[in-house]
């Protein structure tokens, strides 16, 4: 009889320590790690054949927003194809619990606002099997999953279902009972499993007239913009009471000293969003970087979290994306291809387009031809619209409006995210304790498929540019985020620790290019993008993928409490 259900064989052990590599094996027994070694092959039930393949332990994804999708696509994807083996959802303070049965289609409608997930999507692929956050968790545990999750309670329903929505809304400040009963619904839900607790501040406390470039579907500041700091100090007084959990923060109208006492005052850790190496931000990432140096100095557990990615954004005058507002959107939503021809060929929509700040300020400079199907403009594949329009002696938008109607609307055109630059991007690798990612995985899904940032992190950080050693990056993109979360058993690979490991081929490690999809349910539009040289990915001591294929094995846990205990 054998003695461990898998044994990976002769494989070049990543163990994500930090510690140089090794050349050994891996005996895997139920979902557990067994034993790190020489293991004989007739000692596996099965055996997975490493030799001059990476064994390691699987990413971890501490920013997503998979709260609903999980529900109907257990492999959370693009994240499960690309070795994520855990996730946390809820952040920013956006999710659906606790929710009242009343109050779901609203939910709804502002999570398409601020997160760009399909009303319609929500309504068919969400179960509504429960009102309280820890009837939510209960959902997710009975849900078939191929990933790991832990859930944030997000503070907008929590405001919502204490305050009621226009006090919530209008950003009155609670009373001492009314903090004291948001922080005792936070501590039933911590107790019921969840990771901890998470906002997104844009707005001034008490000001509901500010609008923000993230607001609600109707124009108004989510509650948490316009939520008071004694309710965040009475949520971190309930972690240090409870001694567990950690916080996600992000925002404008909440300061260094305010985030600093947060964590002395809970003692737990804080996830700060978001480290963006913006060229066009005049220097504010690195003073943040230096913030978070001085944090680290005082002992202080406050952790970036860095848009460590630069794949392509596709955009599509067919399918939409880069903003809701006209005139962009006027063109977006015309119903059928002849009208939208007929905006993109209008004097005065191409007007309006030119004048238009997202696109100016932020998209077309950036804008490049990826694949026309018009042999006229074939030649300019892989150029920026602006080059194009030097070369052609035209606007770059009258450039992107003409290949896209020549195309009958097909042209398929890419930009970057955030105006990163390569150096920038190499400050976010060179300070160590910022952890990579941010996937932002399962929303903005028109423009955004992050959920690859580890294989990225890897094939260009490590393998292109050698700004990392492999053993570093493993370190960053799993032990890092484990130890920020509180995840006791996974993030690196050890005997007694959790069997989530991924093996896969170094030098054909890669990603494709972004993918249109129409795969959500009411068949609503997504973008995807593949694996390639991943051989076998593992949670919980069940291959989950094969050759950078799913095998349908939904053997991911609801990490309660950090453990899938």
């Amino acid at each position: 009889m054998a003695t461990y259900d898998i044994v990976i064989k002769d494989g070049i052990v990543v163990d994500g320590s930090g510690n140089p590599r090794f050349r050994g094996d891996i005996g895997v027994a139920g979902d557990r790690i067994a034993k790190i070694g020489r293991i004989a092959a007739d000692e596996g039930e099965r055996v997975i054949d490493a030799r001059g393949l990476i064994v390691a332990p699987g990413f971890i994804d501490l920013h997503t927003h998979y709260d609903a999708q999980v529900f109907w696509d257990p492999y959370v994807t693009t994240s499960g194809w690309h070795g994520v083996t855990s996730v946390v959802t809820g952040n920013c303070g956006f999710g659906f619990a606790p929710v009242r049965p009343d109050e779901r289609e609203r939910a709804m409608l502002s999570m398409t606002a601020v997160e760009d997930i399909p009303t319609e999507t929500l309504r068919q692929g969400l179960p509504w099997d429960w009102v309280s956050f820890p009837e939510y968790l209960d959902s997710l545990d009975r849900t078939p999953k191929a990933v790991n999750v832990l859930p944030y309670v997000p503070l907008n329903p929590l405001l919502v279902w204490v305050l009621g929505l226009e006090r919530a809304k209008a950003g009155d400040k609670p009373t001492e009972e009314e903090n004291a009963e948001i922080a005792r619904i936070l501590t039933e839900a911590l107790e019921a499993g969840a990771g901890g607790w998470s906002a997104q501040c844009l707005g001034r406390p008490g000001h509901p007239e500010d609008r923000l470039m993230q607001g609600d579907f109707d124009g108004t500041p989510m509650p948490t913009d316009v939520m008071w700091p004694e309710t965040r100090l009475a949520l971190a007084e309930a972690l240090a009471a409870l001694g567990r959990g950690f916080m996600q923060l992000s925002g404008t109208s909440i300061g260094e000293e305010e985030y600093e006492n947060l964590v002395e005052v809970s003692g737990r850790p804080l996830i700060w969003n978001a480290v963006i190496a913006n060229t066009r931000s005049g220097g504010l990432y690195q003073r943040k970087i230096e913030w978070l140096k001085r944090c680290q100095e005082k002992g202080l557990p406050i952790y970036g979290q860095a848009m460590t990615t630069d794949v392509p954004v596709p955009f599509s005058w067919l399918y939409g994306g880069l903003s809701v507002r006209p005139p962009v959107a006027t063109v977006f939503e015309a119903g059928t291809v002849e009208e939208k021809i007929a905006l993109l060929n209008d004097p005065q929509i191409r007007a309006e387009l030119k004048e238009f700040d997202p696109f100016v300020y932020h998209a077309y400079p950036d804008m490049r031809l990826h694949k026309t199907f018009t042999e006229e403009y074939k030649q300019f594949e892989g150029l920026r619209f602006k080059e194009i329009g030097e070369k052609l002696g035209r606007h770059p938008i009258d450039v992107l409006c003409d290949v896209t109607i020549a195309d009958g609307l097909l042209t398929e055109v890419h930009t970057g995210q955030f105006n990163a630059s390569l150096e920038g991007l190499k400050e976010l690798v060179d300070y160590e304790y910022l952890i990579p990612g941010l996937s932002d995985g399962g929303a903005h899904l028109k423009t955004l498929s992050a959920g690859m940032y580890g294989t990225e992190y890897i094939v260009e950080y490590v393998r292109r540019h050698g700004w990392t050693s492999l053993e570093r990056a493993h370190w960053r993109l799993s032990a890092l985020p484990a130890h920020a979360a509180g995840f006791a058993d996974r993030g690196i690979l050890r005997e007694g620790a959790a069997a989530d490991i991924i093996v896969y081929d170094y030098d054909r490690l890669g990603y494709g290019d972004p993918e249109f999809k129409h795969d959500l349910p009411a068949e609503q539009l997504r973008t995807v993008i593949d694996a390639s040289g991943y051989r076998y990915i593992l949670v919980n001591g069940q291959v989950t993928v094969e050759d950078d294929k799913e095998l349908g094995v939904h053997s991911g846990k609801l990490l309660r409490h950090g453990t899938a205990g």
